[in-house]
């Protein structure tokens, strides 16, 4: 398993209301896009969180965030959030509202 599924499935549960959503499998993990732009995705346990680069910094300071630097460069806007610090859903929630947030301002794609 290349990520988890029990995590993809509550972002979808989250998401689904959301129209123009869309999930797509990248590079062994699964992203939610949101017209058109990424949003979040799971890879292996852990959350990928669009934040943007305005709200990294605080991003970075919550309980279980880290850099992202999945192709071994760190990505600006994107923390990776471990697995179990979104393990309760308010967590989980309000991860998802920072993303939405910041991609919200997006223009679609």
């Amino acid at each position: 398993m290349a990520y988890d599924e029990g995590l993809a499935h509550r972002l979808g549960e989250s998401l689904g209301d959301l129209p123009d959503l869309s999930t797509k499998k990248m590079f062994g993990s699964l992203v939610f896009m949101w017209r058109g732009n990424m949003l979040v995705g799971v890879l292996n346990s852990d959350l990928i969180a669009r934040v943007g680069p305005e709200a990294q910094a605080d991003a970075l300071a919550q309980p279980g965030a880290r850099v992202f630097d999945f192709t071994g460069r760190p990505m600006n806007g994107w923390v990776v959030v471990a697995g179990e610090a979104v393990a309760e859903d308010e967590a989980l929630d309000d991860w998802i509202a920072r993303c939405r947030e910041f991609v919200e301002a997006l223009p679609p794609k």
